[in-house]
């Protein structure tokens, strides 16, 4: 099976929109440097820096169930750890990621953005180096455009693939090969992946991650029309080294 890789994103506050990337660099064991490094508790959680146990996602805003996130794009400044927030092309709240003060910036706007969806103060939380997923297991999150193209032609339309929070886009696989990847590696250059889990799809793809609206059912399809709900493979980085868009894979 040979490949090529057309995207690349992180998206360094869970819930938020992506930072689409041309090259990143990835450790063993890691996962794509400043991917979920922060998330923004929804009311006070059980994340604890000292001990850095997984904690649910929905101790965080997340678009499965606050699907107005969608509106909000999210630009992030890895030099200045910036996170620049617009709505409909302006700017509506900045602030550094790293600082107290920066993150202060955030939760305000958030407290006031989300009031009505808020079981609690809006907080910002993240330790450096470390990945926020529900696992616990920093991965890489990968789609397959095959698959999707099968699942557009079931569907009858267009779809985004930032529904599903790819970190790697691939191309070039036949439709559902990735599904048989599991406890095989990937090679992309120098860089291993091994291949661990099928994502199961829960209702965050039923939102438009553009707009915001609930206007698809992917879950449903899925398991109606593929008889699962799976979409797309988890994989953990084996042997560090560079990925980049157009770089191809073998399995």
């Amino acid at each position: 099976m040979t490949g090529v890789v057309t995207g690349l994103f992180r998206y360094p506050v869970k819930g938020l929109s992506p930072d689409p990337l041309q090259s990143v660099t990835v450790a063993a064991g890691g996962a794509l440097p400043y991917d979920r490094a922060w998330a923004i508790e929804n009311g006070p959680s059980r994340f604890d820096p000292a001990s850095l146990q997984p904690v649910p996602d929905i101790s965080f805003l997340i678009l499965m169930r606050d699907e107005r996130l969608a509106a909000l794009e999210a630009r992030f400044e890895e030099e200045t750890q910036r996170l620049v927030l617009l709505r409909g092309g302006r700017q509506v709240a900045s602030g550094d990621l790293s600082t107290p003060s920066g993150r202060q910036v955030i939760e305000q706007f958030m407290a006031a953005f989300m009031a009505d969806r808020l079981r609690g103060r809006p907080k910002i939380v993240g330790v450096p180096g470390h990945t926020i997923t529900e696992g616990g297991v920093p991965c890489v999150h990968i789609i397959n455009l095959a698959t999707l193209r099968e699942l557009e032609r079931v569907m009858g339309r267009t779809i985004d693939p930032i529904r599903f929070r790819p970190n790697l886009i691939v191309d070039g696989p036949d439709a559902w090969a990735e599904l048989a990847w599991v406890g095989h590696e990937i090679a992309i250059g120098p860089t291993h992946l091994k291949v661990v889990e099928r994502t199961g799809r829960c209702a965050a793809t039923n939102v438009d991650p553009k707009t915001g609206p609930r206007d698809m059912d992917i879950p449903a399809v899925l398991k109606r029309a593929f008889g699962h709900t799976d979409f797309g493979v988890y994989a953990t980085v084996e042997t560090g080294g560079t990925l980049t868009v157009g770089d191809h894979l073998t399995l």
